[in-house]
């Protein structure tokens, strides 16, 4: 029979032993040390000038006095001297100088708390493994604040790896976000899981976005694109000066203005509106000058000012110029003020 129990070492009675009230006691003394063990300290290295019966503490390095040669064992006060046991690993105990629970790794006594902190895996109310090293299975998950901000951080390797939320129904991935394969933000789409559209990407370096959901070209007109400033339309580039190319807008839509010739309206698509109040003489050319050229002779209207009765008519008209008369109703050409309005074309 053995002379002491594997796990606490504590003394066993033998049989026809002598004075067995002696091994059970001191069974019971170890007990009351053991079991819910509570230590004045742990790392003790000086024994106290008054110990109390019971009085226990977890011994340090380089142990002095009556606990020289006794370093990591736990010195326990009888009320006459100093015992002492040899901890064994997965001992539990509780230091009432620390006000915390440690256990003993086999050298160190370790708080319970920062031993518990690392896992290698954890699944909670599911399985974890080597791939998915923490698995939760609930209807909800939440992380609180602890008084201010809470930040969620997905940490990838290098440039070319991946750090991304995907969302699956039926453990089949139909949404990504995230840094796919470089630093750029990607917010990814699929209906089957292996075909994957690039709905979005905000480039990491200008901030710009681009993508399948993002106008491609000022002339993309496809449903449901979102429209990029430079190609639509809106308070800051709806007037100013127009151009093109190839027929496509590059500038503002409506642009419009005032010479010495009069004014001027152009649009986008190559409208262009000059008009002009004038004097004509009653004898000559009277040359009048748009206040923006056309690409061509525009169409000319001219209709005589004032509240005589006049017959305005215009000829040689260019692509910068035209030729206005005046005649009253009898025919005869006389001086006189005349509205011109000119359409056509800028391009």
């Amino acid at each position: 029979m053995s002379e002491n129990t594997p796990q606490l070492g504590l003394p066993c009675i033998q049989p026809s032993q002598a004075q067995k009230h002696v091994t059970h006691n001191e069974a019971l003394r170890l007990l009351d040390t053991l079991v819910q063990m509570r230590l004045e300290s742990f790392g003790a290295v000086t024994p106290p000038a008054s110990p109390v019966s019971g009085e226990n503490h977890a011994l340090g390095t380089g142990a002095t006095g009556a606990w020289t040669g006794h370093d990591n064992e736990i010195a326990s006060w009888d009320g006459t001297a100093w015992t002492f046991l040899e901890p064994r690993a997965g001992w539990c105990a509780f230091g009432l100088a620390e006000a915390e629970m440690r256990t003993w790794s086999g050298s160190v006594w370790m708080p319970l708390a920062s031993g518990a902190s690392t896992f290698s895996m954890l699944g909670i109310n599911a399985t974890a493994d080597a791939t998915n090293r923490l698995s939760v299975s609930a209807d909800a998950t939440l992380l609180n604040n602890a008084g201010a901000d809470h930040r969620l951080v997905l940490n990838k390797a290098g440039g070319t790896d991946t750090a991304s939320l995907l969302y699956q129904s039926g453990w089949t991935g139909h949404a990504e976000m995230g840094l796919t394969g470089d630093s750029s933000f990607h917010l990814k789409v699929s209906a089957d899981g292996s075909v994957w559209t690039e709905a979005l990407v905000i480039d990491a370096a200008s901030g710009l976005a681009s993508g399948a959901a993002v106008q491609g070209t000022a002339t993309d007109i496809t449903p449901g694109r979102l429209a990029r400033a430079d190609y639509a339309y809106g308070r800051g580039n709806l007037v100013g000066t127009v151009a093109q190319s190839g027929g496509t807008p590059t500038g503002a839509a409506i642009e419009s203005g005032d010479s010495a010739s009069g004014s001027y309206v152009r649009h986008a698509d190559g409208t262009q509106f000059c008009s002009a109040t004038v004097s004509v003489a009653a004898s000559g050319t009277s040359t009048v000058s748009f206040a923006a050229a056309f690409a061509a002779a525009p169409r000319v209207t001219v209709a005589g000012k004032g509240a005589t009765a006049i017959i305005a008519t215009s000829d040689a008209a260019s692509a910068s110029t035209v030729e206005v008369y005046a005649f009253d109703t009898s025919g005869t050409r006389i001086a006189a003020s005349v509205e011109v309005i000119a359409m056509g074309r800028w391009y």
